[in-house]
């Protein structure tokens, strides 16, 4: 459960400061760039999600594409403080991508994760993902990355 005080919202172009600094924070490599950022911001097809204790504590992000005529999303990248890991950021953080994809008539939601980040795994499959396939060398530096997905509730399975 996340603490009281976190709440989800769409990102805005004056947190973009904010998104990048928890980019750089969050990973070593395949990081979003501030261009990226930007122009997921302004696109229909992307959706940047945070969650904060307030105008701009970030304590997560979480990036969501959307293809035309697909009943699939993908949450394309979701980052969490290091000091908010436990507290349920991240799910937070999932839960309200969930809904934004059911909220445009998808039917499930599939993610990457790389195959040596055993905490979002569990995270992943304690929240109902289920693994879909192996890529290898997927990431930046060559590691390989499961591949999950999630039906979500109130579709057909």
């Amino acid at each position: 459960m996340p603490p009281a005080n976190v709440r989800v919202r769409s990102a805005e172009l004056s947190d973009l400061d904010d998104l990048v600094a928890l980019e750089q924070h969050s990973f070593d490599s395949d990081r979003l760039s501030r261009a990226q950022f930007r122009r997921h911001l302004d696109s229909d097809s992307a959706k940047v999600l945070v969650a904060s204790t307030g105008p701009h504590r970030f304590l997560g992000t979480a990036v969501l594409f959307f293809r035309k005529r697909s009943g699939v999303a993908r949450l394309y990248s979701i980052a969490t403080r290091h000091e908010a890991r436990g507290q349920g950021v991240g799910s937070a953080l999932l839960d309200a991508a969930e809904r934004l994809a059911l909220r445009r008539r998808c039917r499930a939601l599939r993610l990457e994760v790389r195959t040596d980040n055993p905490g979002a795994v569990r995270l992943y499959e304690r929240l109902g993902y289920r693994r879909i396939g192996h890529v290898v060398g997927y990431y930046e530096d060559g590691a390989d990355a499961w591949r999950y997905e999630k039906r979500l509730a109130g579709q057909a399975t």
